[in-house]
């Protein structure tokens, strides 16, 4: 299966992306994370109001093959989180560029946050070079 990086979001290396459009973040998993992970089974997420900081932790995703830390690529504040994702977490799967998101966060500062992040390019040439 060929997988995708979208060119307009932004990386982490824990496999979280980021979309930022203005000040709203959209934060989601990587499909590569996703193969990686397998059958997902849970979604722990924060609650909407609950405050983001770079490498803090956010919440997990849990797959029959393990559980992950899920890391934000910005700070800032949740204001909506994907109540279908967590209802029915395998469905991230299927379109985690699109309907598989997993948090919208108010950033704290648009033009500073995404300092951590990888382009779709390197992310890539990061994820290939671990298959082998």
């Amino acid at each position: 299966m060929e997988l995708e990086y979208p060119e307009d979001l932004r990386y982490l290396d824990s496999h979280e992306y980021v979309r930022l459009d203005g000040e709203i973040a959209t934060i989601g998993v990587s499909a590569f994370a996703l193969d990686q992970l397998g059958d997902i089974v849970f979604l722990e997420l924060p609650e909407i109001g609950d405050e983001l900081e770079i490498g803090e932790s956010f919440g997990t995703i849990e797959s029959v093959k393990a559980v992950e830390d899920l890391y934000p690529p910005v700070s800032g504040t949740v204001i909506e989180r994907n109540e279908t994702a967590i209802e029915t977490p395998e469905s991230i799967v299927d379109d985690p560029y699109g309907e598989g998101w997993l948090l919208k966060v108010r950033v704290n500062n648009p033009d500073d946050e995404l300092e951590e992040t990888i382009s779709a390019v390197e992310y890539r040439a990061q994820v290939e070079g671990e298959e082998d």
